[in-house]
């Protein structure tokens, strides 16, 4: 009988430490424990009862519930970044700049997709249900924010003529556009070849229209045949170049512009693969302007994106809105520049 009672037992679960056993432990309230655990003690907490506290914080291993108490009050201190295509590395570099604008105070979650694929309106809105303090969306579509249609504080990044949905920190990416195409003028290109994202996102449709608005003003060929469009990934990158070279090579292509230097990367790796000499026989420019840029073999021409900046002035209007302030300039527009270096003929990086 004695076994079959220990078989029908329920097994043994670790027990949550709450601020009350802490409070016990160390002898004071739980207030006490509260603003010694969220670092507000100054003026409040004697000396001897923050050593008590911590003390016994360390031997329990008490964890403040920063989200359990933000949702009880009715919003939490997540904050969620939707992005797409996170395998880019320029976000890594937004990234950065969105957590240091935000702090402490807040956690940043990502929602985030495969290459090539943007979010999904219902993925975030079930997300929505943490009840964030706010919201940042990169690069969207119109139809994604009409389906999310989201009430709370929301903030755009990289999102040209999206002004309207919410307050946005843009970047300028038609002005670099157009100095990459005054570049490859002015240096004597006449037939150019385009490889784009699959994104499908506003920011690749308004760098791609600038660039081959001014191609065209300046007298640079761009034809159907010779744009293209794969995965923001260096392999998917170099075997579209490997397959397209051949055809580009007998039509008079010079130069290839990609949207993103991850894009470039491909096509400077296959271009050494095929004995493709850089940029004698082809030029090679992207956007972005990464670290790698600059000590690629050979340095690699690229439309820079002020991507720190980028999360830092969105973190901050973001965090103006979830704490009820009004935001000066609701619409931020960041510069872009080219910067000038050894794929395209010059040997030392200069911007334009």
């Amino acid at each position: 009988m004695e076994s079959a009672n220990r078989v029908h037992q329920a097994p043994n679960r670790v027990q949550r430490v709450t601020a009350a056993m802490v409070a016990s432990l160390a002898g004071v309230s739980t207030a006490t424990v509260s603003l010694v655990a969220n670092g507000k003690t100054q003026g409040r907490v004697s000396e001897d009862n923050i050593s008590r506290v911590r003390k016994a914080i360390a031997e329990l291993g008490y964890v403040v519930d920063g989200i359990g108490s933000s949702l009880a009050k009715g919003v939490s201190s997540i904050v969620i970044l939707v992005a797409p295509d996170i395998s880019n590395p320029f976000f890594a570099k937004v990234i950065a700049g969105v957590r240091e604008s935000l702090g402490s105070d807040y956690q940043l979650l990502l929602s985030v997709t495969d290459a090539g694929e943007f979010p999904r309106a219902d993925d975030v809105r079930r997300l929505l249900a943490l009840r964030p303090a706010g919201l940042l969306v990169d690069a969207p579509s119109a139809a994604f924010l009409e389906e999310l249609s989201v009430a709370g504080p929301l903030v755009l990044l990289d999102a040209p003529g999206l002004e309207s949905y919410a307050p946005s920190v843009n970047l300028d990416v038609a002005h670099g556009a157009r100095e990459l195409a005054a570049h490859l003028a002015d240096s004597g290109h006449k037939r150019v070849a385009y490889m784009d994202s699959v994104t499908g996102t506003a920011t690749f449709e308004v760098r791609r229209a600038a660039f081959l608005d001014e191609a065209h003003a300046r007298g640079i060929s761009v034809a159907d045949a010779h744009i293209i469009s794969t995965t923001i990934d260096v392999g998917a990158a170099a075997a579209a170049f490997a397959a397209a070279w051949p055809d580009w090579q007998r039509a008079g292509v010079t130069a290839v512009v990609c949207g993103t230097d991850t894009h470039a990367y491909g096509v400077l790796q296959e271009a050494r693969v095929a004995g493709v000499r850089i940029p004698e026989e082809l030029a090679v420019a992207g956007f972005d302007d990464l670290p790698y840029s600059a000590t690629s073999n050979p340095s690699l021409t690229s439309v820079h994106l002020p991507a720190t900046p980028l999360g830092l002035k969105a973190g901050k209007q973001l965090r103006g809105l979830m704490e009820g302030r009004e935001l000066e300039q609701p619409q931020l527009t960041l510069e872009s520049s080219l910067v000038v270096r050894g794929s395209t003929g010059v040997g030392s990086g200069l911007v334009w």
